[in-house]
């Protein structure tokens, strides 16, 4: 989905807020939560419909969905009395209610975002800050009291083409491989980071895709 509104465009498939062809920061469940609301436009998605679709097989408190809605408001320049962009509809849900146009993507393909590979998920990496941490709202959400609610960052800076990590005064520690980090620390593909005690592999945004590894089998 690509899709414009006044002055910006969000575009689904490259995880980008574009503002006057500037990159707007969202973190990840935003992103998530504006693509949804973007899609079903002008219709009112329900809360609980939203909280499925931005937090599959978890359940989160309904404040967490506040939360967001605030923070593309922010990002948009919108505000609920207002409500040039998004549209409460108290006691149901949200509406986008700006007036927008799908446009054709590039014939290039998209380049493949950063990913974290979890115990039991995979987190796509929005451009900018994301926030490692137990907070719900956090951008990778990891549910475990030995994480702290902020606990780590991870910036992605496509200009660069880097991708640096940073723990956040956190109670248990961030590592990088068997080192402690203690300052921003560049990664690369392939890098193990724990959190506390959850490992995350962190994949980063290359087209290539990975060579297929031949399995070796034992001769008789």
């Amino acid at each position: 989905m690509r899709t414009r509104f006044l002055q910006f465009i969000v575009d689904s498939d490259t995880r980008e807020l574009l503002r006057d062809g500037s990159e707007t920061h969202l973190s990840t469940k935003a992103f998530d939560l504006l693509c949804v609301l973007v899609a079903r436009r002008p219709s009112v998605v329900g809360k609980e419909e939203l909280l499925r679709q931005v937090w599959p097989n978890s359940y989160v408190a309904e404040a967490n969905l506040n939360v967001l809605i605030g923070e593309i408001r922010r990002a948009l320049g919108d505000t609920a009395q207002t409500s040039q962009f998004i549209r409460t509809v108290h006691g149901v849900g949200y509406a986008f209610c700006a007036t927008a146009a799908d446009i054709k993507s590039s014939s290039m393909p998209p380049r493949r975002p950063c990913r974290l590979i979890g115990p039991d998920r995979t987190f796509v990496l929005s451009e900018g800050e994301n926030i490692i941490g137990r907070d719900p709202a956090s951008s990778v959400w990891l549910d475990d009291p030995d994480v702290s609610r902020r606990h780590a960052r991870i910036r992605i800076d496509s200009a660069q083409g880097c991708a640096l990590l940073d723990d956040l005064n956190s109670t248990n520690g961030t590592s990088l491989g068997r080192s402690r980090v203690k300052a921003e620390t560049r990664l690369t593909d392939g890098d193990i980071i724990r959190v506390g005690p959850v490992e995350l592999k962190f994949r980063d945004a290359s087209n290539e895709p990975q060579e297929t590894r031949r399995i070796r089998r034992k001769s008789r």
